[in-house]
């Protein structure tokens, strides 16, 4: 896909012919980054060689172009072409042709990787590369993690059991930890320390302000411990030693990097969906040149006006035209309607659909990011971009947390320093130390990751596969359910549904003639026909003199008739009438089937109905729906008949048909406007961009890559009745959360105050730092233990 961008240069142009000025570019962020070898045509972006024969000099450089039609379009308007002044603002994307944003905060937009100053989240691409290589993050995290578990295993285990069996003496074990421990602290954690001082610079605390603080002050009073324990009272001394706590930093590292790296490679789906509409695009056409011979050029190579040349099997490259030839396309993958259809001299084509059978030249009509292809890319994108970020609970909270944490910490310190017993600072370091640990927040940042880790298990065995936490946390919000037909509420494919005899022929003597006539034929309806004859186990006879009339339907001779099998255009042209069947032919479109006539030596023998028949499942889908009191409203791109006869067959009130992408995207974005919580469920392309706007997404998991993977949830079997099993499992995992995050919080309500030393006067008793973490240890698997419960809950 290409993403556009003209920057208006300024000044008199001076140009030499033979070269180009170069003032607008246009993106095509799938092509490879220029090298020295190759540069950028400026009118359409397309990477050209630098030995290019089209160029021009312009202001004292040289531009190459990829054809004579794009010099051309320079020399007319070098104006509308020139690079931006010198000193003049050059926008993030056209830095390096990439925007990086953050997920969960849209409005930060810059030209290279990093962290968002407000949340510290890694920042993505808004619109991914196909060949996209790995996130160096991630790789970088993961390098960080392996490398320093061995150590973090060691100090873990020295630390739990070293004095118990006297492994070695109390002081010398500190000097080990510290040596084990350092790395994981300083190298392994650099990016958390680093992310922590950026919330400082930036006045944004977060969830990395309090790991810095509290490793680092794990860490930093450990060394002090090992190097200089004198400082220290006796009464901190245990088991010969000042206590250390450099396995609570290490392990706090090591657990910190784990859901780094869970949370990079999950986060690395959320791109998948554009990728998928990306590789739809075939990577070349056939151009034919004005001599007439033929040539494959890259896909990014064609113009508008190009004449192309679509063979059986491939995919039509561009929006364009049909100026030569017939044949059936299917175009189910954009507009999600399952029958093939016919095209000829005049029709308009879609980039990327299939062609079936014939050979076609289209003329280019749309190119780059102008195709219908391109533009569903650009509706999905933003509408993942303009989602709200889920907010969650514990992130509400993070910002005046951090703020309180810190400031008892320092409190803690200065109290003890100024009216505490001697030594009273020491005293002080060690309680503010015990708050900063006890706070680290461990728990209160495992509370949701693993409701949500169990409630994905439960779900996925169920059938039901979320992508993300929001699904989880918008499902039983649910008010509207906005549902696709074709592969959504039907199966998705023809099937043969009846056949009716008339003068004398039997309803199976009309099956067995047309699939004997229809062995010839490519379409997908005369498949269904002939394969319905199979199941029958009827005799097919050998068909003769096979022809086809685009549009209308079939002819040929089985066992010495001529037969004429098609629509009632085909039936005028024999000059055979079918009005006797016209009352179970409208009956039969009314349901929403697709009828065919048969003659038999100019006689109507009878007609055929092939439809894409409703799930077994669905009706009891919406009943179960519908007693939840979720409003279900039906939009399909199929006719307003064969909608109006699928709706009213389900009971389905409101429907929508023939709509397009757009239209079912302005659907959802109409009910959000009017504060319903809208749940989208399809199974094809064309619903791509709607299943990324609404609230929550639900694709059928028998339909295509792109609806997955734009959806937030994906029922496996397409059995709609998933939505109400993770419905279900969306209230009960919301109610694990608010347990886990209200147990955290009353942890730290009572775990504070104790580290702080405010029951010291009442009681003599002290938290100390080791107790501090022990405590945070069990208040993380407490809180591990109760999500656990998730596996037991049935949906």
């Amino acid at each position: 896909m290409e993403e556009h961008r003209h920057l208006q240069g300024e000044g008199h142009s001076h140009m030499h012919h033979g070269g180009h000025s170069h003032a607008g570019h246009e993106y095509h962020e799938h092509e490879a980054k220029p090298t020295e070898q190759a540069e950028k045509d400026p009118v359409c972006g397309m990477t050209v060689s630098a030995n290019s024969q089209f160029s021009v000099e312009h202001q004292g450089k040289t531009y190459r172009f990829c054809s004579e039609k794009c010099e051309g379009k320079f020399v007319a308007e070098p104006q509308k072409y020139v690079s931006p002044p010198a000193g003049a603002a050059i926008p993030a994307q056209d830095q390096d042709g990439t925007i990086y944003t953050c997920p969960m905060h849209p409005e930060i937009r810059q030209n290279h990787p990093g962290n968002c100053p407000i949340c510290g989240m890694t920042l993505e691409p808004v619109i991914p590369e196909l060949n996209e290589e790995e996130n160096p993050e991630l790789a970088d995290f993961q390098r960080r993690f392996w490398w320093t578990l061995p150590l973090t295993a060691v100090v873990f285990i020295l630390a739990m059991f070293g004095h118990r069996y006297g492994w070695m003496e109390a002081s010398v074990q500190s000097w080990v930890e510290l040596v084990l421990a350092t790395p994981v602290v300083l190298w392994a954690g650099y990016p958390f320390f680093q992310r922590c001082v950026q919330s400082f610079i930036q006045r944004s605390p977060n969830m990395w302000t309090l790991i810095g603080l509290g490793t680092g002050a794990a860490y930093v009073y450990s060394v002090v411990a090992t190097v200089a324990p004198g400082v220290f009272p006796e009464t901190f001394a245990a088991h010969g030693r000042i206590g250390v706590y450099f396995e609570a930093a290490a392990v706090i590292i090591s657990l910190t990097l784990v859901g780094q790296v869970l949370e990079l490679r999950a986060r690395s789906q959320t791109s998948a969906a554009i990728k998928s509409l990306l590789g739809l695009a075939p990577k070349t056409a056939r151009r034919i040149k004005p001599d007439g011979s033929e040539e494959d050029v890259p896909l990014s190579h064609v113009h508008v006006g190009d004449r192309l040349r679509v063979r059986p099997g491939e995919k039509v490259p561009v929006d364009g035209v049909v100026i030569e030839g017939t044949s059936s396309l299917d175009e189910s993958m954009i507009t999600g309607e399952p029958i093939p259809i016919t095209k000829r001299v005049g029709d308009h084509v879609i980039g990327a659909t299939m062609n079936a059978s014939g050979s076609l030249v289209i003329e280019s009509e749309k190119v780059g990011s102008q195709t219908v292809l391109s533009q569903i890319v650009q509706m999905v994108a933003q509408a993942q971009r303009s989602k709200a970020p889920m907010q969650r609970m514990a992130d509400k909270v993070a910002g005046v947390f951090v703020i309180a944490v810190v400031s008892i910490a320092v409190l803690t310190f200065f109290a003890w320093g100024i009216f505490g017993p001697q030594p009273s600072w020491v005293y002080g370091l060690i309680n503010a130390v015990a708050v900063l640990i006890i706070a680290c927040p461990c728990a209160l940042g495992l509370a949701t990751p693993m409701s949500i880790m169990v409630a994905s298990g439960k779900g996925a065995t169920n059938g039901v596969l979320f992508r993300d936490a929001a699904a989880i946390e918008n499902l039983r919000k649910v008010d509207t359910l906005i549902v696709d037909k074709t592969g959504t509420l039907t199966e998705g494919k023809p099937a043969f549904e009846r056949s009716i005899g008339a003068n004398g022929f039997s309803d199976l003597e009309v099956l067995r003639l047309a699939a004997s006539l229809d062995q010839g034929s490519e379409h997908p309806l005369a498949a269904t026909i002939v394969e319905a004859a199979r199941q029958q186990n009827l005799a097919l006879d050998k068909a003769e003199n096979f022809e086809s009339s685009t549009g209308i339907g079939v002819r040929g001779t089985v066992a010495g008739k001529k037969l004429a099998l098609g629509n009632t255009a085909l039936m005028e042209a024999e000059r055979v009438s079918a009005a006797m069947l016209t009352q179970p032919a409208d009956e039969l479109r009314s349901h929403g089937a697709s009828v065919m006539y048969l003659a038999v030596d100019g006689t109507l023998a009878g007609l055929l109905a092939v439809s894409d028949p409703v799930k077994a499942t669905t009706e009891e889908a919406l009943k179960h729906l519908k007693e939840k009191g979720i409003r279900v409203v039906m939009a399909t791109g199929d006719g307003v008949v064969t909608a109006k006869a699928v709706a009213e067959k389900l009971g389905i009130s409101e429907f929508h048909g023939e709509v397009k992408p757009a239209d079912k995207l302005a659907l959802v974005s109409k009910f959000q406007s009017e504060g319903r919580v809208v749940a989208m469920a399809g199974d094809g392309i064309n619903d791509a961009p709607a299943l990324a706007k609404a609230d929550v997404g639900i694709a059928m998991g028998t339909g295509t890559d792109v609806a997955m993977n734009s959806a937030q949830v994906t029922l496996v079997k397409g059995d709609l009745r998933g939505i109400s099993r993770a419905r279900q499992l969306s209230e009960a995992t919301i109610a694990n959360m608010k347990q886990n995050l209200g147990f955290a919080f009353v942890y730290n309500a009572l775990g504070v105050p104790l580290a702080a030393g405010v029951l010291y006067s009442a009681t003599g008793l002290l938290l100390s730092p080791m107790i501090a973490a022990l405590a945070m240890s069990l208040s993380s698997v407490s809180v591990v233990s109760n999500a656990l419960r998730l596996r037991r809950t049935e949906i």
